[in-house]
């Protein structure tokens, strides 16, 4: 019997604070509110427990422990003081999945149309998976360990139903 490519869950419930503003003049002030260095384009940083992840040339995505929600919001908000901006607790509206094993990258690369092999280790992209607007980047140091994807609630259970088939014994890409 063929060997499933990946492991498919729904990662533990987690603040995801969004976060739109001029970035070239609040970057530095979030970044200290966050206690993350500011992502480069199209890149996403971490300590392990929280995240930083660029989303649009105004917008990031702030990750972090769901019991610090509130805390991560009311940061964001000081660092925005005087600008025009806005922080945005969307932890309730989006669903993160873990994909994990050998062959993660293949389930990605069914339903996602993005050159994996041209993204960087601390990159993130906002693309689709089939039809659904997601967001995709690696966890961890490439070892092995896989891809974070969120999207919205209200299309998790599609979206866990399109990556458990993508991840089926049997459903390897042909080899490149």
């Amino acid at each position: 019997m063929a060997e499933t490519l990946a492991t498919i869950r729904r990662a533990a419930p987690c603040a995801m604070i969004s976060i739109r503003a001029d970035l070239g003049r609040a970057g530095d002030a979030l970044a200290e509110a966050t206690g993350l260095a500011m992502p480069e384009q199209v890149r996403i940083v971490t300590d392990g427990s929280r995240a930083l992840g660029w989303m649009s040339p105004d917008e990031l995505l702030l990750i972090g422990p769901l019991d610090a929600r509130n805390e991560m919001r009311d940061a964001c908000d000081q660092a925005l003081a005087g600008e025009h901006g806005l922080v945005l607790d969307v932890s309730d509206m989006r669903v993160m999945f873990a994909i994990e094993g050998p062959r993660a990258d293949d389930v990605i690369r069914k339903l996602c149309p993005v050159d994996l092999d041209a993204m960087p280790q601390d990159g993130m992209r906002r693309t689709r998976a089939a039809q659904v607007g997601v967001a995709i980047w690696r966890e961890g140091d490439g070892g092995g360990r896989g891809w974070r994807l969120i999207c919205f609630r209200s299309v998790a259970d599609y979206v866990e139903t399109i990556l458990r088939n993508a991840a089926i014994p049997g459903a390897h890409l042909a080899p490149r």
